[in-house]
């Protein structure tokens, strides 16, 4: 066992010989979109960002479906067709799954993937002086609750959807390429909580720019407006202690950045000097990326303007 559960990283990591090592996970979740074969997609989506994080290639998974009996036979096919068809643009398959009866409907995936044992990802590899990349712009958890309240507008909400469909295979193979030392995905802790879980792992500070920080159309509205989920409060209550701001950062940026996300991007701690080359490797891949902040001696977040 490379990576197990005593590490606290995106998933579990088994050796099987010197060139060969398996990467599982799993995540489900309910709907946060109205659209069947989207929710399908993002579930998939989300599952595999685990293996890419640690700079794996997916291969195999199974369906985990939680359906109530009366849901119409079509939601649940699009569901599933959704997820299907995103495993498969990740260059894997689905070769089964089960299924319980829950009144609340629920899917994801279990997931497993390859890598070289020399080459696993990790959260604990972050270094005093790394620079801080992050491949997808946050607002997805925020404009998904505005979405259920009815509240947000249609063009955010395909912003959200096309962000949280987009898999980080094309950013996982970026780092590869440029040797990266650490990353983590951004998912239901926010990025301020994955970033501490990164920093603590590896026994270093990390100061991130909000002025850097990228956001889907509409996030920054709706912060202004308070329509934040149960989850940020969650997540600002386990992490805040961790966390300082600038003075004139105002509360509703603060919330933002404690928003959980679905199916967020990579946070990427690279080494300063082969920066420009993950650059280069993600431009080539047509990634989309954003230099957030660096890493710092100490522990803990900095959040300054």
């Amino acid at each position: 066992m490379l990576v197990g559960f005593e590490a606290f990283d995106d998933a579990a990591v088994y050796k099987i010989d010197e060139n060969l090592a398996i990467i599982f996970t799993l995540d489900f979740f309910t709907p946060i979109v109205d659209d069947p074969y989207a929710f399908g997609a993002i579930a998939a989506a989300n599952a595999m960002s685990d293996v890419y994080a640690m700079g794996g290639e997916v291969i195999l998974a199974l369906n985990i479906c939680a359906f109530p009996t009366d849901l119409p036979k079509d939601i649940a096919i699009n569901i599933l067709r959704g997820g299907a068809d995103k495993v498969r643009e990740a260059g894997g398959i689905i070769a089964g799954g089960h299924t319980v009866d829950d009144r609340e409907p629920k899917y994801g995936l279990a997931v497993i993937g390859v890598a070289h044992p020399d080459c696993i990802v990790t959260k604990s590899g972050a270094k005093p002086s790394d620079i801080l990349v992050l491949t997808k712009p946050l607002g997805s958890g925020l404009i998904a609750t505005a979405a259920k309240a009815g509240v947000a507008a249609k063009e955010h909400i395909e912003a959200a959807i096309n962000s949280m469909m987009k898999l980080n295979k094309d950013a996982s193979q970026a780092m590869l390429a440029a040797r990266v030392r650490a990353a983590t995905d951004i998912s239901g802790f926010s990025l301020l909580g994955h970033a501490f879980e990164m920093a603590q792992q590896s026994d270093v500070g990390m100061q991130i720019n909000l002025s850097s920080i990228p956001f889907i159309d509409g996030a920054v509205e709706y912060a202004h407006q308070f329509l934040f989920p149960a989850g940020t409060c969650s997540n600002e209550a386990a992490y805040a202690k961790h966390v300082k701001f600038a003075d004139a950062i105002p509360q509703e940026m603060r919330m933002l950045l404690f928003t959980p996300e679905t199916s967020g991007g990579l946070l990427i701690a690279v080494a300063r000097e082969q920066l420009e080359k993950l650059r280069s490797e993600l431009t080539v891949r047509c990634v989309d990326h954003w230099i957030v902040g660096k890493v710092i001696e100490g522990s803990g977040i900095e959040v300054v303007e």
